[in-house]
């Protein structure tokens, strides 16, 4: 179905879309336009399968970066605490590289290990900040084309003594080198849940219930409180997710390395990024033809949200692979130690008309950053505005309905008779609500039981003025039909020939011209 509403010159664009949409979706399996990307050159090379974790640390080795993300070429600090005699560095940059799923970039990095100071919280925030000493400054410097090529990397740190294992993960970026497909890495998301030291942003995994308004980057990612997603320590959510619910294994799996696997598979032409990069960079999106949020990205601030609407009106066509999308608004703020930057996430959400200094400062001037829900008063500019969706309810785990299996999108997707991709729909879902963007079509409506009543979640399409797509999945388990990393071990395989197909599909149509920007 379309909702309703559309004027008609949204009508005019439905049937222009779907015209396009038939000329673009291909026989065949998903592949990117291009034969012999830097994607396919760097999975050609040989990868490793030694960089999974086997004896994950709980506090024996572990770090952080000085940057969520580097550009090719910068310098990166590490800051690693040890009680081992020396700490080894292996570094990875993640990828498909023929199912081992990671290429050994730099290995070897021997370090004499070093304790360092223990924070203590800030009595009125619950900031937990560390201010450790530099051990090993990380340079990447390119001596041949594909060296340190954009992508997720991975130092793997392990001790000498113990042999305990956890990461420091990092993006590195090109942001000069154009390509179809930008990949979000959400790390806001990532600390927002993260509770290394005892606090994070939710009473239910803060020691005591006593959460942080504010988090820090300087300080490493704990291990999860799953017993078995101990294995994505130090990485934030890219690997396994920070489970606030230990009891939940559906979620703790993980979301975004499972898209990354299949985009590297498949030789898309992509490049890489965080949302602090998102923040910080007013036209990011400047070279791209498609902007990726994968999984979980429900941390925004407000120039994340600005200059994300202004890649889509620019052309920039988005996918969100993704739920509880943008669903709190979030601040960023120096460094209270170094004064570095972007190092503070500031969250007072439930509590923020008692406690936000926004709210209390008696400037209505300001009211707009106000730390709560995108949706609520004062700043009230609900998601669905420029996602076409938005959060309805957890836990979900359940099967996507395709309401629209003659849409073009589902153009040679073999589809079960039910029309049912089983087994992608939740952990959290987001729905249709009422005053979304014009001519939004619904492309699934799933529904879902719980608590004795039916909840629902939706897939929608719709074409911006600018002529950019947008795409939004509804579900964060969209990616565990595309690659089954991290079953059986946190959950049951759930690999989809049909949302695998599907996707190609879709991304075809988010990186075709109409959405294509001006250069």
């Amino acid at each position: 179905m379309t909702v309703s509403g559309c004027k008609t010159g949204a009508s005019i664009r439905i049937v222009l879309t779907i015209l396009m949409l038939t000329t673009l979706v291909e026989s065949g399996c998903p592949r990117p336009s291009h034969a012999a990307s830097l994607i396919t050159q760097e999975n050609a090379r040989p990868g490793q399968s030694d960089w999974v974790l086997t004896d994950p640390a709980d506090h024996e080795v572990e770090g952080y970066a000085s940057a969520t993300s580097i550009q090719r070429g910068e310098p990166l600090r590490l800051y690693i605490h040890s009680t081992d005699p020396q700490v080894t560095v292996d570094i990875y940059r993640m990828g498909w590289y023929g199912g081992t799923g990671a290429r050994l970039v730099r290995g070897g990095i021997t370090l004499p290990g070093a304790r360092q100071p223990m924070p203590t919280p800030d009595p009125v925030t619950g900031l937990i900040e560390c201010r450790w000493q530099v051990s090993y400054t990380l340079t990447t410097e390119t001596h041949e084309k594909n060296d340190w090529l954009s992508g997720v990397y991975l130092a793997k740190l392990t001790g000498s003594a113990s042999g305990k294992q956890s990461y420091i993960i990092f993006v590195v970026r090109e942001d000069d080198r154009p390509s179809e497909f930008l990949f979000q890495s959400s790390v806001t998301t990532f600390q927002a849940y993260n509770n290394w030291g005892g606090k994070s942003t939710y009473p239910s995994n803060s020691r005591d219930e006593q959460w942080a308004r504010k988090v820090s980057f300087n300080r490493p990612y704990a291990r999860s409180q799953h017993p078995q997603g101990g294995s994505g320590i130090g990485a934030g959510e890219f690997l396994t997710a920070m489970s606030i619910h230990p009891t939940r294994a559906l979620s703790t799996a993980g979301w975004e390395y499972n898209m990354v696997r299949w985009l590297e598979r498949h030789g898309y032409d992509v490049t890489y990024s965080t949302d602090i990069d998102t923040h910080t960079r007013a036209e990011f999106w400047k070279g791209h033809k498609t902007w990726l949020s994968v999984g979980h990205d429900e941390y925004w601030s407000a120039e994340m949200r600005r200059h994300v609407e202004e890649a889509r009106d620019h052309g920039v066509g988005l996918g969100f692979f993704s739920a509880n999308t943008c669903y709190w608004q979030i601040r960023l703020e120096p460094s209270l130690l170094t004064g570095e930057p972007n190092r503070t996430m500031v969250s007072y959400k439930e509590v923020a008309w008692n406690e936000d200094p926004l709210a209390l400062d008696g400037d209505p001037s300001n009211d707009q950053l106000i730390t709560v829900q995108w949706r609520e008063s004062p700043v009230q500019r609900p998601e669905q505005a420029l996602l076409g969706v938005m959060y309805g309810t957890v836990p979900v785990d359940g099967d996507i309905l395709i309401t629209q299996p003659e849409h073009p999108l589902f153009n040679g997707v073999d589809l079960p008779p039910d029309h049912r991709l089983p087994g992608l729909l939740g952990y959290e879902i987001d729905q249709v609500f009422a005053n979304g963007p014009a001519g939004l079509t619904v492309l699934a409506h799933s529904s879902y039981p719980r608590d004795g009543e039916a909840v629902y979640g939706d897939m929608t399409l719709y074409q911006a003025q600018s002529g950019a797509f947008i795409f939004a999945a509804g579900t964060i388990q969209w990616s565990w039909g595309l690659d089954d990393y991290n079953a059986p071990t946190l959950r049951t395989a759930r690999s989809s020939q049909a949302a695998q197909r599907i996707t190609g599909n879709i991304l075809r149509l988010l990186a075709s011209p109409a959405s294509s920007p001006a250069h």
